[in-house]
């Protein structure tokens, strides 16, 4: 990049030398000289100027191109897209103006308010189209909108509209998700933020041994999800650097693209804060509490009894779910396996738990 600016100073000194020496000689009394007046020194002495200056300054305009290339790398490309149109829309309006304006007499004006304009317009159409990307899209599919709209009211079935799940480090790490994932039962796009997997990555880098495991984990199920999901797997740049929690970004992502976009999550906590922000959740731990076997009081079932319970003479015993079993009086028949009868099923926030009695009793 640093040779690439020093040609450009080469290139730019060359022209510069071409059109402000050759008057430069003239007002110096200079132009009789054969040497001077001549195109080709004229354009070698102003390459040679700049060419020299450039290895003064070659190295800020290295730091402000990298500056602009990591802001623009940033900027997702749909409002780098409108807020380009919206400049180009407020340089027009400026340009018309300027007709306007060329028939008034006075010089300073007609010189100073087309630039002036040319800024402000240009600025407030790239805000306009940055800021209000989503309504304009919103405008420009309307008419699609509508049609499907007649569409489905003339019985004939409705395009299934593209939505977005955005996963988080915590349902990522879990795993589960693959393996929900692979059923089909989760439709629409599957969304990774880039600070999701910076975090991951931390976490994979962590010195603690734990979570460095996790961390791993978390990112090979993002491999396995993209090389066996039939449906898409996006990697998305947006990213907000006024926040710092990973939570609220994601609040703030399912926000922006609008109401078909829900966060996958097993975090209690982030579930609340997507319900306080009327953001669409989908709790991985609601749908394995709802898929349990329902188990009726009454019912047999065959169990292992494990360990101690908390009460006198209780055993513990669980399903390959997960689901705890508590045994009144299980506790002689700890390392066998029993048949039990369900007394009672309760239901916690945590889960469900079954209470059952040895059927012998």
């Amino acid at each position: 990049m640093k040779k690439f600016v020093q040609i450009a100073f080469l290139l730019i000194g060359g022209a510069l030398g071409l059109v402000f020496l050759p008057p430069l000689y003239e007002l110096l009394h200079l132009s009789s000289n054969p040497w001077l007046d001549n195109p080709y020194v004229s354009v070698a002495l102003g390459a040679l100027l700049l060419f020299t200056l450039s290895f003064a300054f070659s190295d800020y305009f290295v730091r402000l191109i990298s500056w602009m290339e990591e802001v623009l790398f940033k900027v997702p490309i749909g409002d780098l897209l409108f807020g380009t149109l919206g400049l180009i829309i407020g340089l027009i309006v400026a340009y018309f103006l300027g007709f306007a304006i060329d028939s008034i007499d006075l010089p300073i004006i007609t010189k100073v308010i087309p630039i002036i304009l040319s800024f402000v317009l240009g600025y407030l159409g790239f805000r306009v189209g940055f800021k209000k990307r989503e309504e304009l899209i919103q405008l420009f599919t309307l008419r699609g909108n509508n049609t499907k709209k007649k569409l489905t009211e003339g019985g004939e079935p409705q395009e299934a509209r593209g939505n977005y799940k955005l996963l988080d480090t915590s349902v990522i790490i879990d795993g589960r998700i693959a393996d929900i994932s692979e059923t089909g039962f989760i439709e629409g796009t599957l969304v990774v933020p880039q600070f999701v997997l910076t975090e991951l990555q931390h976490i994979a880098d962590s010195s603690d041994t734990l979570k460095r495991t996790r961390g791993r984990r978390g990112l090979d199920i993002l491999k396995k999800l993209q090389d066996e999901r039939s449906t898409k797997v996006e990697i998305t740049e947006e990213d907000f650097e006024d926040v710092q929690e990973v939570d609220l970004k994601l609040v703030r992502l399912a926000k922006k693209r609008g109401n078909d976009t829900q966060i996958v999550t097993n975090d209690f906590n982030l579930n609340k804060v997507c319900e306080l922000h009327h953001v669409k959740v989908l709790n991985i731990n609601d749908l394995a509490n709802a898929v349990k076997p329902v188990v009726i009081p009454g019912e047999d079932m065959q169990v292992m009894v494990i360990k101690d319970g908390k009460e006198h003479n209780q055993g513990v015993a669980y399903l390959d779910d997960g689901t705890m079993i508590v045994v009144e009086g299980g506790r002689s028949y700890i390392g066998q396996a029993i048949t039990v009868t369900v007394t009672s099923v309760l239901q916690t926030s945590a889960g469900r738990m079954i209470f059952a009695k040895p059927k012998d009793d």
